[in-house]
């Protein structure tokens, strides 16, 4: 096929895409009560982030599961929750980590009924370029062909890869407090979970999902570290203050959670610097309108420097300036409350309020968002208030980030 018949070939498929998402409505029956999203039909459907999770590290070969790379030829089915529904969807799958190509037989995409199983009639093979099997390089990534299949927004998918041979660690991210299964041999195809035995709290190879809507707005990214990627938060309860967020704006944008645990703004630490992934995490996601930036207590915390207060505060001015260059508009939010931290000595202490005074002036972003001020301890305002701290004085409780999504004003977004 040459290229102008491959452009056909697309425009085709999305034209029935397109006509069959605007008769055709597939029950989802396990997923919450909600109202059903209809599609206008003046409105123009576009792609837009329902779910994202950055790429963090290699899974490491000797898991209790053997790494679910490849040995043996096992699948796994990865549970990611979705902020906006849609007609369609396309999966972006990763071997960013990986130190030699990895081969993919099968993948399909679901919705989630409950543990591994999926709602019946839902299950859909995930092709890439018309190819159901593929390569992807070390380093690389693939986005696929649009699967016509209705996706629910605050609902689970199921996205299942068969990978048939070892190929080399698989890229993960470790953090996903959800958890995910695993099985031997070509599992992609079932609808019932049972061969699922194995099982794993890391998303491995996916890392988007976009959603082909006319009835989202637009994409909000949260771009941050632990705190943004959910540590501490109830495993499988999407209490991420992410979660929230995207529970208030009620299928109205994608929330994409960009959070790895030990980010840092200026440095490498968990994963390249926020500086570093901007292009890859927030500007080269699909439909987003709106950044918000939750990191730099890392910077303080962590070796091998604490840099000054000022030195932060360049890189937020440098961030949210490439954001908007890109027409983002820019949400900054002050740095928690740490004390009680092991690592949280009053030079921390000292330049984190330098810092949110920064913020809180204005001039670095387009709009604040004060988490510190809602969560510290109004008697110890050096720490979190006690109903919001998870216990390690860093981290917030599923109250904590309740309450943090509860501060972000909708307008701001």
């Amino acid at each position: 096929m040459n290229k102008r018949q491959g452009y056909a070939s697309l425009a085709a498929l999305m034209a029935a895409i397109v006509a069959i998402c605007g008769g055709i409505y597939l029950g989802v029956g396990a997923v919450k009560d909600r109202p059903a999203l209809r599609t206008p039909p003046a409105a123009a459907p576009v792609w837009i982030g329902t779910w994202a999770a950055s790429p963090v590290v290699p899974a490491p070969a000797d898991t209790p599961l053997g790494s679910p790379s490849g040995r043996d030829g096992r699948s796994v089915r990865n549970v990611v929750h979705t902020s906006i529904g849609g007609t369609a969807a396309r999966v972006t799958l990763s071997n960013l980590y990986g130190t030699v190509p990895l081969h993919i037989s099968a993948v399909s995409l679901a919705v989630r009924a409950g543990g591994a199983a999926a709602v019946p009639g839902t299950v859909r093979p995930v092709v890439f370029d018309g190819a159901h099997t593929v390569t992807i390089a070390p380093g690389g990534h693939l986005v696929s062909d649009p699967v016509a299949l209705r996706i629910p927004y605050d609902g689970d998918l199921l996205i299942s890869v068969h990978t048939p041979a070892p190929g080399g660690p698989a890229t993960m991210h470790p953090q996903a407090r959800q958890t995910s299964y695993v099985a031997d041999g070509d599992r992609t195809g079932d609808e019932r979970g049972e061969a699922y035995t194995g099982r794993t709290t890391s998303w491995h190879h996916v890392t988007a999902v976009d959603v082909l809507t006319s009835q989202a707005q637009g994409a909000v990214v949260t771009v941050g570290d632990s705190i943004t990627d959910g540590v501490s938060s109830t495993l499988d309860a999407n209490l991420r203050w992410p979660d929230v967020l995207a529970d208030r704006l009620g299928g109205r944008y994608g929330v994409l959670n960009q959070g790895i645990s030990g980010n840092r703004l200026l440095t490498e630490g968990r994963g390249p610097s926020t500086l570093d992934r901007l292009q890859r995490d927030v500007l080269d996601r699909s439909g987003v309108r709106t950044v918000v930036v939750a990191i730099g207590i890392n910077d303080l915390l962590r070796e091998p420097y604490a840099p000054p207060a000022a030195e932060v505060v360049a890189g937020y001015r440098e961030l949210a300036a490439r954001a908007r260059a890109e027409g983002l508009r820019v949400v900054g939010a002050t740095v928690l409350p740490c004390g009680g931290h092991r690592f949280c000595t009053p030079a921390v202490q000292s330049a984190r309020v330098e810092i949110n005074k920064a913020i809180r002036a204005g001039g670095i972003f387009d709009a604040v968002v004060d988490f510190d001020r809602a969560l510290r301890d109004p008697y110890a305002p050096q720490r979190l208030y006690p109903l919001y701290d998870s216990g390690d004085h860093l981290h917030p409780s599923d109250a904590g980030y309740a309450r943090m999504a509860e501060t972000v004003s909708l307008r701001t977004l």
